[in-house]
């Protein structure tokens, strides 16, 4: 089987899409240049046969290969603890912010199983390894911002004390969605909390780079940005792998 697949993948591959996807992943080297679109399909057509054997014996050397089992996981119909077991197997491979955000966008089964998904995520949330951070924190933005878990969101992401970019951006990306689908709260929350100077500003930024944020509230925001001393910044000067609040 994963042979076939790899043959496919090959043949699929755009060598000017390669160009442009690998750019925005600098990260990794070994991108195919196939179109998430067609991975989607894909994973579509396993996840309705037999996957498991499909994830027992996928590969790993293109970054088509990862994201692929990613999008199956997301497929699939089995019951929790066997989708948690294929989640646990699957996030030691997450390397790069597009597969870490794509898996957690497709793993849609949170919804239903919100309260053992919650209790699930906690130890990547307490991780630290960058990646496993990452899915933990892009799981609860895309599931967990809502009235009922918002009050326990916003202290998990203020605990979060990790150096890594990526786990720096997904902080901030996750308390701007939390301002806008939350502002009051999240607002309580920028007025009191122990986010490093980065993140904060950096949250603050994407609030205001919203089109869900009117514009008085956004003058706001700017307002309490705060002023630190200028420092050599990280030399990351590539896509950050966010979605901007307007997608």
């Amino acid at each position: 089987m994963e042979a076939n697949i790899r043959t496919q993948l090959l043949s699929l591959a755009e060598p000017k899409y390669q160009k442009f996807s690998a750019a925005l992943i600098p990260n990794i080297t070994n991108v195919l240049g196939v179109r998430l679109p067609t991975l989607r399909k894909i994973a579509k057509q396993i996840a309705a046969g037999d996957w498991r054997m499909y994830l027992d014996t996928a590969d790993d050397e293109y970054f088509e290969e990862v994201m692929l089992q990613a999008m199956v996981i997301g497929h699939v119909q089995a019951d929790l603890d066997e989708l948690l077991k294929a989640i646990e197997a699957f996030v030691p491979k997450i390397d790069n912010w597009s597969v870490c955000d794509s898996f957690c966008a497709g793993l849609k089964y949170t919804k239903i199983h919100s309260e053992s998904m919650w209790t699930f995520l906690q130890p990547y949330l307490r991780s630290e390894q960058e990646y496993e951070i990452r899915f933990g924190v892009v799981m609860l933005l895309n599931f967990y911002l809502d009235e009922r878990y918002i009050d326990q969101v916003l202290p998990a992401l203020d605990q979060i004390k990790h150096e890594a970019y990526y786990v720096k951006m997904a902080v901030a990306w996750a308390i701007s969605m939390a301002y806008v689908k939350q502002p009051e709260v999240t607002m309580g929350y920028l007025k009191h909390n122990t986010l490093d100077d980065f993140t904060y500003n950096k949250a603050l930024q994407k609030i205001t780079e919203s089109y869900r944020v009117d514009p008085e509230s956004k003058q706001m925001i700017r307002s309490m940005k705060r002023k630190v001393k200028k420092r050599v910044t990280p030399s990351i000067k590539h896509s950050t792998g966010e979605r901007t609040i307007n997608e």
